[in-house]
């Protein structure tokens, strides 16, 4: 069933977006959400659905010596969107990631470990690469002391490549999207992230996303687009299909650091279920 013919208010679909999002309320993004502007995964999609040009999508949160599931699955998921739409989409991400998805997406590495050097790089690659949209998803942010902090409050800056400045220096429209706190675009709530127990991070963008897990605002924002599309995008993306392919690339769960098909210790088939509820709430039958 093509999306014209549901029958909700286009707001009541927004809005149910926005709360399916965060239901199971698993790292307080729920009391987030009360403080953005209503519309904000309305506002974000529209951005990309007009974009013809080049979108850098920088994801990859360290895990130890490797890269958790949350954030490439949600990236892989959007480029494949993006490319579909005729969009240029670019994953920017450091070591090991980019050299494990490589060969298969267009890649832009960033450097790990030298966060001095991360206003430089960026600097550098939004010149050379001119996008029309920056989007972060699940990565690091920088707290107020100039460190990357996980989950549980460790620093983990000597692991992480610096995608903060792509968004600061941007003269695009930026787009971040997190689920704890501790990531890009949380400079966007401050104050509402001081009842969490978290390290929460500085970096500001445009428009902030939150989710129960950052791979799943990526499918929320695949609705709409499919939505405005008259067409089941969502229908394209498998969720366990691109778990199994970072997992044979050495990918790690966020909360449990093991190698296995879960985003944030939930098994694939609650991100695929959210897809499908999704698909009902913008009018494509599952």
């Amino acid at each position: 069933m093509a999306s014209e013919n549901n029958t909700l208010p286009f707001a009541t679909i927004v809005q149910r977006v926005e709360d399916l999002m965060v239901e199971r309320d698993l790292r307080g993004m729920k009391s987030i959400q009360k403080v953005l502007t209503p519309g904000y995964y309305e506002r974000a999609a529209k951005l990309l659905l007009d974009c013809r040009g080049t979108v850098l999508i920088g994801t990859g949160f360290p895990v130890d010596d490797t890269f958790e599931t949350d954030g490439p699955v949600g990236a892989i998921a959007l480029y494949k969107i993006l490319e579909h739409l005729g969009a240029n989409p670019i994953i920017v991400c450091g070591d090991p990631l980019s050299s494990k998805i490589s060969q298969d997406y267009n890649t832009y590495e960033i450097s790990v470990g030298d966060l001095s050097q991360g206003r430089d790089e960026a600097l550098k690659a939004l010149d050379k690469l001119k996008p029309e949209i920056v989007l972060s998803i699940e990565r690091p942010g920088l707290s107020a002391t100039g460190i990357y902090a996980n989950m549980r409050g460790e620093d983990i800056s000597a692991r992480c490549a610096c995608f903060d400045y792509f968004l600061i220096e941007a003269d695009c429209p930026t787009i971040a999207i997190g689920d704890g706190g501790n990531e890009i675009g949380m400079g966007n709530v401050t104050d509402a992230l001081a009842s969490l127990s978290i390290t929460p991070a500085m970096t500001k963008c445009d428009e902030l996303l939150v989710a129960d897990v950052s791979n799943w605002a990526a499918h929320g924002l695949i609705a709409l687009l499919g939505y405005w599309q008259h067409e089941d995008l969502l229908s394209y993306i498998n969720t366990l299909e691109i778990l199994e392919y970072i997992s044979e690339r050495g990918s790690v769960d966020g909360v449990t650091r093991e190698n296995t098909l879960t985003e944030d210790s939930l098994a694939s088939e609650a991100g695929q279920e959210l897809i499908d509820k999704l698909r009902a709430i913008t009018g494509f039958t599952v």
